[in-house]
């Protein structure tokens, strides 16, 4: 899966290249992309609100695509710094919120309130997606297990938007972020049962 995703990520970054080289002769930063994205997943929510879920879904999708460029913007250009990949992923997950507040409250106004609680636990189980692989790679491990990264939640939760089955989609996703959290759990256990940190042992 790994395999899989770091292939749709270099073949995504070829195609962009020609707007990167734009972008740079613009000199516009990795940061101001990185926000663009934010602006577009915030009109996408309203979108979500309004009742246009297939216009929404599009525009998630060119978030989506905004994600993938401010990090092949901030190599080609020589800006890459740890404070842009900071504040990229914090960017992603305020994304992810704001997208799935507007899904929630929408199931809720809809009186489904069951359906409304899914989203709350499938937002917090794409948080832990990315927290697990935090926490344990400050640990010195190598935890990118899963099949519920951020690349396969932004598909399914576009295609469920655009193709209106976004009910089904928060379930799966709730069940695969669930799975995908105890995995890395289990991977970051093996790990640091063979290995732990220095100080630790």
């Amino acid at each position: 899966m790994e395999a899989l995703r770091e292939k749709l990520h270099a073949g995504a970054q070829t195609l962009f290249t020609p707007i990167i080289g734009f972008l740079i002769r613009l000199q516009v930063t990795p940061n101001q992309i990185s926000v663009a994205g934010l602006l577009v997943n915030i009109l996408a929510a309203w979108l979500i609100v309004v009742k246009l879920p297939v216009a929404a879904g599009l525009l998630y999708g060119i978030a989506g695509l905004f994600d993938l460029m401010d990090g092949a913007l901030a190599r080609k250009s020589g800006q890459a710094h740890p404070f842009g990949a900071f504040l990229d992923s914090t960017l992603d997950r305020v994304s992810e919120g704001v997208v799935f507040a507007a899904i929630a409250y929408d199931f809720a106004a809809s009186g489904q309130p069951v359906a409304a609680a899914a989203v709350v636990l499938a937002l917090l189980g794409s948080l832990l997606v990315s927290y697990t692989r935090a926490r344990a790679e400050a640990l010195g491990c190598a935890c990118r297990g899963g099949f519920a990264a951020r690349l396969e939640r932004l598909l399914l939760i576009l295609f469920a938007l655009i193709f209106g089955f976004v009910e089904l989609a928060i379930y799966l996703l709730l069940a695969a972020t669930a799975f995908t959290v105890c995995q890395r759990i289990w991977i970051t256990y093996r790990q640091l049962s063979v290995s732990p940190p220095a100080g630790q042992s």
